[in-house]
C-alpha cells in the first residue's frame, strides 16, 4: 500500500507563511524604532511619524498592483523582489543620517515591500493552489500577518533595549534575506508547474493562465469592474472600520493609554503579544467557518462582538487584575478574523478571476481606514486629554459595520450601471 504523499500545494502555503510572518515583523519594527531614533537624531516624533504613516499608506496601496504583479510576472518572482527591497531598506537604516532617507527606507522601500508580502499575497495563493479547504488556507496566512508583528513586539522591544536599534535593523535585514533562498526552492506560481493540479481540484480540472497583461491596467480595470457592483463597496466600507478599529486604533494607541493609566510598557506590549496569540487562534477558526457558514452572518458577529469589546475597554483599565487580560483575549480572537470572509465573499461578488486584485483594493480602504483611526485617536487624546471617546466611538461604528454587512447579496440586480 503506498504511502499518501503531500499534496504541494501545502509545501507552497508553508513558504508563503513564513514570508508573511517575516513581513509582520518588519511592520512590527518602526514603533519600537521611534524614541531610540527621537533620542539619537534629535528628530521630533511628528517627523518619525511621518515616515510610518508614509510606510502604512503604501503598504495598502500597492496590494491591488501587487496583485497584477503577481498575475503578470508569477508568485515567485515578485515575492523574491520584494524581499530583496525590504532587505535593502531596512538594511539601509544604518546609514541614514538625514530625515529625507528616513521617508525614503522605511517609508518608501518598506512600504512597497511589505505591501507586497500582505494579505493581497496569500489571496492569490489560495486562489491558484487550493479549490478545497481555501478559507482555512486563507485563516492560516492572514493569522500569520497580524500573529507576526503582535508577537514580534515585545522581542524587538528588548533587544532595542539591549543592543540599540542598529544591531535590531541588521538582524531583520538578515532574517528576511534568508528567506529568500527558501522562496526560490518551493515556491512555485502554479500547480502545473509541479504537474499538479489545485489542491481539492476534480480530475478534469484545468489550470487556469492568463495572457500578460499591463499591471497598471490591470488592476485599474479590475478595479472598475467591481465598483460596479454595490457588494463591492459594502465589504470596502466594512474593512475601512475594519482597520480603523484595530491596526489604527489598538495597534498604534492601546500601549501609549496603558501608559496613561500607570501601566508599565513592557507589560502593554505583553499584551499586544496576548493578542497576537489569540489571533491566530481566531483566524485559523474563521477560515474553518467561513468554509461552513453562511459568511454575511459571520462577518456580523465578528464586528459586533469587537464593537462590544471596544465598548468595554474603559472599564478595563479601570479593573486591577484581569481587566485588560480579558479585553486582549476577546478582542485578539477577534483581531482580523473579518479576512477570510471577506475574501471568500469578494471572490463571489466579482468572480475568481478579479477576485484577488478586488481584494487588493478592499485592503487598500483598511489601510485607509487605519490611517485615519490612528489619527483620530490621537487627536481625541491630545483635546480631551483621554482615549475613552475613540474606544466608545470605535465600538459603534463596529456595531453599525455589523448591521452593514447584512446588506451583502440583498440587491438583486448584479451590479451598478456606471
Amino acid at each position: 500500500m503506498s504511502r499518501r504523499r503531500i499534496h504541494y500545494a501545502w509545501v507552497v502555503a508553508a513558504a508563503v507563511f513564513v514570508v508573511l510572518l517575516c513581513a509582520a515583523g518588519v511592520r512590527a519594527t518602526p514603533s519600537v524604532f521611534i524614541v531610540p531614533l527621537e533620542r539619537e537624531f534629535r528628530w521630533s516624533r511628528a517627523l518619525i511619524s511621518g515616515a510610518v504613516s508614509l510606510n502604512l499608506v503604501l503598504y495598502g496601496l500597492v496590494g491591488p498592483f501587487a496583485a497584477a504583479l503577481m498575475q503578470t510576472f508569477g508568485i515567485r518572482r515578485t515575492i523574491l523582489v520584494s524581499l530583496t527591497i525590504i532587505a535593502a531598506g531596512v538594511a539601509l537604516t544604518n546609514l541614514m543620517s538625514a530625515p529625507w532617507q528616513l521617508f525614503t527606507f522605511w517609508g518608501v522601500l518598506v512600504g512597497l515591500g511589505t505591501g507586497t508580502t500582505a494579505m493581497v499575497l496569500g489571496a492569490t495563493v489560495v486562489h491558484r493552489w487550493f479549490a478545497a479547504r481555501r478559507g482555512l488556507v486563507m485563516g492560516l496566512l492572514t493569522a500569520s500577518t497580524a500573529t507576526g508583528q503582535l508577537v514580534f513586539l515585545p522581542l524587538l522591544a528588548a533587544m532595542v533595549e539591549r543592543h540599540g536599534w542598529r544591531v535590531v535593523s541588521l538582524g531583520v535585514a538578515a532574517v528576511v534575506a534568508l528567506v529568500i533562498p527558501l522562496v526560490a526552492l518551493l515556491v512555485r506560481d502554479r500547480p502545473s508547474d509541479v504537474g499538479e493540479r489545485p489542491y481539492g481540484a476534480p480530475p478534469d480540472a484545468r489550470d487556469e493562465t492568463t495572457a500578460p497583461i499591463n499591471p497598471l491596467s490591470n488592476a485599474m480595470g479590475a478595479l472598475g469592474r467591481a465598483a460596479r457592483h454595490r457588494d463591492f463597496w459594502l465589504l470596502a466600507g466594512s474593512f475601512f472600520i475594519c482597520g480603523a478599529t484595530t491596526n489604527g486604533l489598538v495597534g498604534t494607541h492601546l500601549i501609549p493609554a496603558c501608559l496613561d493609566h500607570g501601566i508599565p510598557e513592557v507589560r502593554a506590549a505583553g499584551l499586544l503579544a496576548l493578542m497576537g496569540v489569540c489571533d491566530l487562534l481566531g483566524t485559523t477558526a474563521s477560515g474553518w467557518l467561513s468554509d461552513r457558514f453562511d459568511n454575511r452572518w459571520l462577518l456580523f458577529w465578528y464586528y459586533g462582538l469587537r464593537g462590544l469589546a471596544l465598548l468595554y475597554l474603559p472599564t478595563a483599565f479601570e479593573l486591577s487584575v484581569f481587566g485588560l487580560p480579558v479585553f486582549a483575549i476577546f478582542y485578539g480572537l477577534d483581531w482580523i478574523a473579518t479576512v477570510p470572509p471577506t475574501v471568500r465573499l469578494t471572490t463571489q461578488i466579482v468572480g475568481a478571476a478579479d477576485g484577488p486584485i478586488a481584494f487588493g483594493w478592499i485592503v487598500a480602504a483598511h489601510q485607509v481606514g487605519a490611517g485615519v483611526g490612528a489619527l483620530g485617536a490621537g487627536v481625541v487624546r491630545t483635546t480631551v486629554a483621554t482615549y475613552t471617546p475613540a474606544w466608545v466611538m470605535a465600538g459603534l461604528i463596529c456595531i453599525a459595520a455589523s448591521l452593514l454587512v447584512l446588506r451583502i447579496g440583498r440587491d438583486p440586480r448584479p451590479a451598478l450601471a456606471l
